[in-house]
């Protein structure tokens, strides 16, 4: 018998940590060659770790919500067999050895190396009464892809994000008896809110005069979270940006994706954001200097020769955009099928980290979020974001008529330094021109 102490992994794009979401062992388990002992999320996406050691769990190097290094202790086995890739050694002795197998190409990555063995970085802890109630909603719609469920064994509760498990357990709530509202049945901030509201009742507290009462609450800015906030203050600290929007008759759209779905099996349906998303791809082919990005250290333009689309997506971590590699090669139904995927699997979060970067051009639906107009942030180093609203019922004048029409709101930020308004404006209003005749566009792709 011997101890075995299995590294958090490298797991790729330049990440060097990762919270730990839970445990799928505990002490005194035994476990296989590869099963999966832990869910860990970095700033890009959440990943299953599996071990390559077989025995009995002695040590856990960590706790749910807790932040460890690259390369430092994840677990400790007790037993005699390893993966074939290789026993490791105890840490930190075998620390060296590992670093001298990545410098070789061993192509160990299973078992990664790291940047240093610092103390694992507790998550702070706020006390339940300085929790805030509140859960903002989001409204849906239509034709939008929506979220789908996440995968997790049938005797865990369905959580994501930590500081739910810690709310949870702040205030003394067995999660497996909730039942989650989120998408595909996640536990959110609000069920365990609920429940707490139900077991312990409010003790009604004389008025106060003045506006509502708010808590104090600290949430740490780390993972997916972090990545975001630094490329958005990147964004706006290097790209001189401007926006322009025009409102458009969207009535000949819905028409059009109706027509498209006519006789198609329901695997094969068309979205609305599939459609929208080729007349894009439509109307960047006539503007490609907006398919761009800065090369600030070379001081160059550079105008890419392929469509690689982001698309943001609201998911339970938090915004991300998966890209799509190539979309100006893929037919209206390829779209769709793969922004099905690819949004799905985004939200459940085990998109590969390698998906999430190499966009040349993003487009976001912030209509899903019940709101007309918005001036996105590019997403850098992009030159561009194209934004739609929601769709609704408004006044509008048709020959001379007033009628009712089906409106959205279109919005466009634009790096300055690699187009003027002038070609911003023109590739807009041809998108425009694009989503009001739809039909005569797609007869032309």
């Amino acid at each position: 018998m011997n101890d075995q102490v299995f590294l958090l992994p490298d797991l790729g794009e330049g990440l060097t940590e990762a919270d730990i979401l839970e445990w799928r062992v505990t002490v005194g388990d035994t476990v296989r060659i590869d099963q999966i002992i832990a869910e860990v999320e970095t700033a890009k996406a959440a990943v299953e770790v599996p071990v390559p050691f077989e025995g009995t769990v002695i040590e856990l190097h960590g706790a749910a919500g807790d932040t460890l290094k690259v390369g430092t202790p994840l677990v400790t086995i007790r037993g005699t067999h390893t993966a074939a890739a290789g026993p490791a050694p105890a840490a930190p002795a075998g620390h060296e050895q590992y670093r001298e197998e990545e410098r070789a190409g061993s192509g160990n990555v299973l078992i990664g190396y790291g940047t240093g063995f610092d103390a694992p970085r507790r998550r702070r802890r706020v006390h339940s009464a300085d929790r805030s109630t509140a859960a903002p909603g989001v409204h849906e719609q239509a034709d939008v892809v929506g979220p789908t469920s996440t995968t997790v064994p049938p005797s865990a509760p369905r959580v994501i994000s930590p500081l739910v498990r810690n709310l949870a357990l702040s205030k003394g709530i067995d999660l497996s008896a909730l039942t989650g509202t989120g998408p595909g049945g996640i536990i959110v901030r609000a069920d365990v809110e609920s429940h707490a509201d139900v077991e312990s009742p409010p003790v009604l507290a004389a008025p106060v005069s003045g506006p509502a009462r708010f808590h104090l609450e600290r949430i740490p800015l780390k993972g997916l979270r972090k990545t975001v906030a630094d490329k958005l203050s990147t964004s706006r600290r290097e790209i001189p940006d401007a926006t322009t929007w025009v409102d458009v008759d969207a009535t000949e759209l819905l028409r059009a994706r109706a027509a498209i779905n006519h006789g198609l099996p329901p695997e094969d349906h068309v979205s609305l954001l599939a459609v929208v998303a080729r007349l894009t791809i439509a109307a960047l082919s006539r503007y490609p200097e907006l398919n761009a990005s800065v090369d600030t250290e070379h001081g160059e333009i550079i105008r890419h020769g392929q469509v690689n689309l982001g698309v943001a997506a609201q998911t339970p971590r938090g915004l991300i955009v998966p890209v799509l590699d190539h979309a100006d090669t893929m037919t209206t139904v390829e779209l769709a099928h793969a922004l099905r995927d690819t949004v799905e699997t985004a939200r459940e979060g085990k998109l590969p980290p390698a998906r999430l970067t190499g966009g040349t051009f993003t487009l976001n639906n912030y209509g899903v979020f019940g709101v007309d107009g918005s001036t996105p942030i590019i997403n850098h180093p992009e030159a561009a974001i194209l934004g739609i609203g929601r769709i609704v019922d408004r006044p509008w004048v048709v020959d001379g008529a007033l009628t009712v029409r089906k409106l959205t709101q279109v919005s466009l930020s634009f790096d300055h330094r690699v187009c003027d308004g002038g070609a911003a404006g023109g590739f807009l209003r041809l998108f425009a021109d694009y989503l009001e005749n739809p039909v005569a566009a797609l007869g032309r792709l």
